[in-house]
């Protein structure tokens, strides 16, 4: 099935303007299906992977099984390069990903199954860079960011970024190291960042490698000198995202919901739920629904409650179709 686009790295305005958000809310899509309970559905859900989609994977977890309450679900969220091995061995079901799986990791799951893992696109994430809530700082380019993480400076910036005075800020400001907080490379997050802030840079060696994402917002949090790298959904009142512009020649985009859905936040992104589902064969009834409840209105409401941004009932229907899932109003184009 050939769901998603080869790069989703900036959402493309097309599909998602039709959303409709404003910058003070996030409503839902109201042509979501409702989900609507049905009977025989039993069995164990255990999902490995993304550790950003953990607490979305952990609400989802807890709205299905308040409908089946008899279904075992799991859920260990350590970093999304986990997810393609769990798959392959069938230790879980479900596959969370806050990045499009790699070519050898397609290869190795195609090895063994014959047909390629199946991506759903099932919510909205910013990639925020964010700094100590006293951080002055007005906005950053991707060129700036990179000179600030990488050591490679494939973005294009002449000079190393060490301080916050090169970056334009003063006073006390002016000669304060930058204090670096990441992840590590087990994180789609990491992965993502690299790919996409760091133009596949390498990083700089004296980045402090957190083991999640709250732990990098912690970090900054309570170092005044820190910016680090993590999901919106992890935000929090000790913390600013700073706006980021594509060039040194845009101004920066604020990460806010309504430049997620347009494309104009840099760092937009679609967390992805990888599924094994060869081609022509119906998905078993525990996965087919657990999948319909992460895409109708009350999957999606959680992924509100999550920090996140809802998919819209084109994107939803679509990949239901795709994967066999008929709902009365499923466009079939």
């Amino acid at each position: 099935m050939k769901l998603l686009s080869n790069s989703l790295r900036v959402l493309a305005p097309a599909v998602l303007m039709a959303a409709g958000v404003s910058a003070q809310a996030v409503p839902l899509d109201e042509k979501l299906p409702d989900y609507e309970q049905i009977s025989g559905v039993s069995g164990s859900i255990k999902s490995v992977g993304s550790d950003t989609m953990n607490n979305l994977m952990t609400l989802w977890g807890e709205g299905f099984k308040r409908m089946y309450p008899s279904v075992q679900i799991e859920i260990e969220g350590k970093g999304s390069s986990t997810a393609p091995p769990s798959l392959i061995a069938g230790t879980s079901n479900f596959g969370p990903m806050s990045r499009e799986m790699k070519a050898k990791e397609i290869d190795s799951f195609e090895d063994a199954y014959g047909h390629q893992p199946t991506p759903l696109p099932t919510s909205i994430d910013m990639l925020a860079v964010y700094v100590h809530k006293d951080n002055p700082v007005e906005g950053l380019s991707l060129r700036q960011v990179d000179a600030m993480f990488s050591k490679t400076r494939k973005g294009g910036a002449a000079e190393n970024v060490r301080t916050w005075g090169e970056l334009g800020l003063s006073g006390e400001w002016a000669t304060r190291p930058i204090s670096l907080y990441g992840r590590n490379s087990a994180s789609g997050t990491y992965g993502f960042f690299k790919g996409n802030a760091l133009f596949k840079g390498d990083f700089k060696d004296n980045v402090k490698e957190q083991p999640g994402s709250s732990a990098v917002i912690q970090g900054v949090a309570t170092d005044k000198a820190g910016v680090g790298y993590s999901g919106i959904g992890y935000k929090t009142a000790d913390v600013r995202a700073v706006p980021l512009s594509i060039d040194d020649d845009y101004d920066p985009v604020p990460a806010e919901p309504q430049h997620a859905y347009t494309g104009e936040y840099p760092l937009s992104r679609f967390l992805l739920l990888y599924v094994n589902k060869a081609p022509n064969e119906e998905l078993d009834p525990l996965r087919r629904e657990f999948i319909m409840y992460i895409f109708s209105k009350q999957g999606q409401a959680d992924v509100i409650k999550a920090g996140y941004y809802p998919v819209t009932s084109e994107i939803a229907l679509n990949t239901l179709h795709s994967l066999g899932i008929e709902t009365p109003d499923a466009p079939h184009g």
